[in-house]
């Protein structure tokens, strides 16, 4: 049954510095992901596998692509009466035109009006870059039950690698009683995962008074959380055992495509029990010529192969050339693969054209090597 009482905000709006050539002329969210989704399809499914019928989507940055795409929210069965995906782009003021989001309680403070219009009990914060698959309707039980002012999903990350998140330190009951921000010594090993579960009418007084401040720096992390800790009210932990990988950087976005081929993982995306909805582009099947040898290998709808493919990721409508091969890669939508061609370690964009013979990616770096088409151009003038 669909709740209107929550009301999930995705912000989607940020640069994706990180991702380089990726995210030139796409929102991150918007960047494709195993073979025929984008990234925001996770966090709008679970939207939707969740019973929540309305949903904001706050973008910025590139953002053309990502409206029309987030625009047909029938994709996600959310086209509802009474509902549906709000495209909420940065609001527009007389005195200095676009005013863009300051920081991510900004992004909101800018909304109340949609909460306002929606009559919004609670608030559900989300990131849009984020591949995972999660059931909010538990989190929103979990944070009544409580009787939290704010709820925070968290998950265990080695401890050693813990300086990269924010940490949430708690008692014996889950309860939040510090936030650090990628601290040095972390003390804790649960880590923010960026989403949020707001009683509103309590997130509306503090966004309100946020806004007014004019040495915050209006983030969650940084200003709202710790404002309410500071002031004594019950912030919850929620902890999330399944899996969870912010795809921020080019090395983490092909990581999470390689756990595609590890059958042990959480990350399937064949269960029918919580579907990932995305657009299916009508494609043709994939087809394997008789040259073709495949090992452990993800091929989607579209790919032609007549060459060689191990423990790598084939996005809609790639093809690869008799001769070449393709090991630990992932190789976007539309990329050809020459003939005699190799890939090691690398990260194809989409479109790119790699030519006959050219050997790519070093299978002994830590780093992935991200195929552009200037990457072709500057290996082929060597």
């Amino acid at each position: 049954m669909k709740q209107k009482k929550m009301v999930a905000m995705i912000l989607a709006g940020g640069r994706g510095s990180r991702l380089f050539e990726l995210t030139k002329k796409v929102a991150k969210p918007a960047v494709h992901f195993g073979g025929k989704y984008r990234i925001i399809d996770f966090a709008l499914s679970n939207c939707a596998n969740s019973h929540i019928s309305t949903v904001g989507v706050l973008v910025q940055y590139e953002s053309i692509l990502l409206n029309s795409y987030v625009a047909r929210d029938h994709l996600w069965g959310l086209d509802i009466a009474g509902g549906g995906v709000f495209v909420l782009p940065p609001r527009e003021k007389a005195s200095s035109g676009l005013d863009l989001y300051q920081g991510t309680a900004d992004a909101i403070t800018q909304n109340l009006d949609f909460l306002d219009q929606e009559d919004a009990e609670y608030v559900l914060i989300l990131s849009g870059d984020h591949i995972y698959k999660m059931n909010y309707e538990k989190m929103l039980r979990k944070h009544i039950e409580s009787g939290a002012d704010a709820t925070i999903a968290v998950i265990q990350v080695p401890i050693k690698e813990a300086s990269r998140f924010g940490i949430m330190n708690c008692d014996k009951d889950d309860r939040i009683v510090e936030f650090e921000e990628k601290p040095a010594e972390p003390k804790s090993d649960l880590a923010s995962m960026g989403i949020y579960i707001f009683t509103y009418k309590t997130l509306r007084k503090y966004l309100t008074e946020d806004a007014k401040n004019e040495n915050s720096s209006h983030d969650f992390g940084k200003d709202i959380i710790p404002n309410y800790i500071n002031d004594g009210l019950k912030l919850q932990a929620y902890r999330f055992e399944g899996y969870w990988k912010d795809v921020g950087t080019i090395d983490s976005l092909w990581e999470a495509n390689m756990d595609l081929l590890d059958h042990t993982s959480d990350l399937n995306l064949f269960d029918t029990t919580w579907k990932i909805y995305t657009d299916d582009a009508n494609t043709c099947p994939q087809y394997l010529g008789e040259n073709a040898v495949i090992h452990n290998a993800y091929i989607t709808q579209g790919c032609e192969v007549d060459g060689e493919v191990e423990h790598s990721v084939l996005f809609t409508d790639c093809l690869i050339k008799n001769g070449a091969k393709v090991k630990d890669s992932v190789v976007m939508n539309g990329a050809v693969v020459g003939e005699g061609a190799k890939l090691d370690r690398c990260l194809v964009m989409d479109d790119v054209k790699i030519p006959d013979g050219m050997v790519l990616g070093d299978p002994k770096s830590e780093k992935i090597l991200l195929v552009t088409r200037q990457t072709v151009s500057k290996a082929g003038e060597k």
